[in-house]
């Protein structure tokens, strides 16, 4: 078999494999989570034998084009921050990372009592839902020799899911049935419809002359900015932030000043592709694992997920109740963590149609209360802290 159709044939197995998940979590309304049905597939293939160890490089979704993809993504990720609206939900805000504080502080204090702190540093980050922050801690342990941790912080990014859907689902119907009888006893509700996206006055590429190749030449350059800034403070005060939480404070700046627009991969066509390359990637990286890891593993996932929960309903709930915020929807918000966009989304939606049963000014009621929140829930989570905690937890390591 040539080179370049071992290569194509690689690429379509590992799109099959990521399809078939996707089709799976479609047919079970989100409740078995794609990334988990992929992630089966490819570790039946590993230890099988009918998928390379290599696969995703020779896929050519491996290596430098996927740490360079994160850059983009993260520079992207950025753009979607919108001061005004943080500004506007700001008690979501504050409950979101309180829910992530309270987790961090329940595992680095307690769960350190019951399994090694390696496995805590390693896992923490990527409980917060992260992809990316899966991958830094991933990276960062197997780079110090650490192969089970490096394993483990992959396999909690992909089970964290199987935790909190059904916990949301549940305070999801709780607050919508407040909600539906405070609006029987007529209650008056403020409107909660999405904010337009903010437009600067100043475009660094006129509207006109926007095409592909600029979302993709501005959004490259604020990877290669934050790559510059990291290496410079390193070296000039030995300061190590991570680049990649560089480059997410760039990239919200950058929009913010309209040297970059927001949603710039999304507008260049870009961003399915960039995404693939990042999921496949993550997958790729199960290769480390082998059986005898999964005994091993299984008490330190069940810790580190059972007592990061606990740590983050019971902070966010406390958080909630001071702000007038209800505990259902405090922890629903907050347990966005474990899951970001779209099944917040999800199951907003499917909360929403149980209750409403068919009538779609309740449905529309229902989401105009609680979507924002959970939308809000999830950026500040998974978008915005979990590359900060992987950045912040990533060179303790080991220390």
């Amino acid at each position: 078999m040539s080179p370049m159709l071992f290569a194509l044939v690689c690429l379509v197995a590992v799109l099959v494999i990521m399809s078939i998940g996707d089709i799976v979590s479609t047919i079970t309304k989100a409740f078995v989570p794609s990334v988990f049905v992929a992630a089966a597939l490819f570790l039946a293939g590993f230890w099988q034998g009918w998928l390379p160890l290599d696969v995703v490089d020779k896929a050519q979704m491996g290596g430098m084009i996927a740490n360079i993809s994160m850059y983009l993504l993260i520079a992207h990720m950025g753009t979607l921050m919108s001061v005004r609206e943080l500004c506007q939900e700001w008690k979501s805000v504050v409950i979101a990372v309180a829910g992530l504080a309270g987790m961090c502080a329940a595992l680095l204090y307690g769960g350190t009592q019951l399994i090694d702190r390696n496995a805590i540093i390693a896992g923490t980050p990527p409980l917060s839902g992260g992809i990316v922050a899966a991958i830094i801690m991933s990276e960062a342990a197997a780079a110090k020799g650490m192969a089970l941790w490096s394993v483990m912080a992959l396999l909690i990014y992909i089970v964290q899911g199987f935790v909190g859907y059904p916990i949301t689902a549940l305070c999801l119907k709780s607050e919508g049935k407040r909600l539906l009888r405070l609006r029987a006893e007529g209650h008056v509700f403020e409107a909660k419809g999405a904010e337009s996206e903010g437009k600067s006055g100043f475009h660094l590429v006129p509207a006109k002359y926007q095409t592909t190749y600029t979302h993709l030449a501005c959004t490259a350059a604020i990877g290669l900015l934050s790559q510059f800034a990291s290496e410079q403070l390193k070296a000039l005060t030995t300061v190590n932030v991570h680049p990649l939480v560089i480059c997410l404070i760039f990239g919200a700046i950058a929009a913010e000043l309209g040297i970059v627009e927001r949603k710039p991969l999304l507008k260049s066509g870009s961003l399915g592709y960039l995404g693939a390359i990042l999921m496949v990637f993550i997958m790729g990286m199960l290769n480390r694992g082998t059986p005898e890891m999964l005994p091993q593993l299984m008490k330190p996932i069940a810790v580190i997920v059972g007592v990061g929960v606990a740590g983050l309903l019971v902070a966010s709930f406390i958080v909630g109740k001071i702000l007038g915020y209800t505990g259902a929807i405090s922890m629903a918000l907050a347990l966005t963590a474990l899951y970001g966009f779209p099944p917040n989304y999800v199951l907003t939606d499917e909360a929403s149609k149980a209750l409403a049963e068919g009538d779609d000014t309740t449905y529309n009621f229902l989401m105009d209360q609680m979507l924002p929140r959970m939308l809000i829930g999830g950026f500040v989570t998974v978008t915005l802290t979990s590359v900060v905690l992987a950045g912040i937890f990533a060179p303790m390591l080991g220390q």
